[in-house]
């Protein structure tokens, strides 16, 4: 894929600084995570699963990601967001493939350029059931 001059994209360098910063502050929460970053195009740039995060939710975090970049909307505020539109779509969109509408997956721009999306997930630990 060629690029255009002068139009903001994100490199594979950002990518792996931002899966670090990430990590950096799962670390200082004391969380597991899987994080991934994506390009404008919601193809995988980066990727990382901590020790002992959840198998599960490494396809949830690219997906927050792709979702992310997919609209240019953090993926937490759909619920907000559906809110304004019809029926149907309320119904129907959280069911497409890949569709991610809770918290942890952002937009990534730069200056107005929608550039990419990064999707952290993580799953508390369950209680057991006594």
């Amino acid at each position: 894929m060629n690029h255009e001059p002068g139009v903001p994209r994100l490199t594979w360098e950002a990518a792996h600084l931002a899966v670090q910063a990430a990590v950096r502050r799962a670390l200082e929460l004391g969380v597991r995570i899987n994080v991934s970053v994506v390009d404008a195009g919601g193809v995988p740039l980066a990727f990382l699963r901590m020790h002992g995060a959840p198998l599960h939710s490494i396809e949830i975090s690219e997906d927050k990601a792709y979702t992310a970049v997919s609209f240019g909307l953090a993926t937490s505020q759909w619920t907000d967001a559906l809110k304004t539109h019809s029926e149907a779509v309320r119904q129907g969109l959280p069911l497409r493939p890949r569709f991610v509408m809770f918290g942890g997956g952002l937009p990534i721009r730069c200056g107005s350029e929608l550039i990419g999306g990064i999707g952290v997930s993580y799953i508390r630990r369950l209680r057991a059931a006594r």
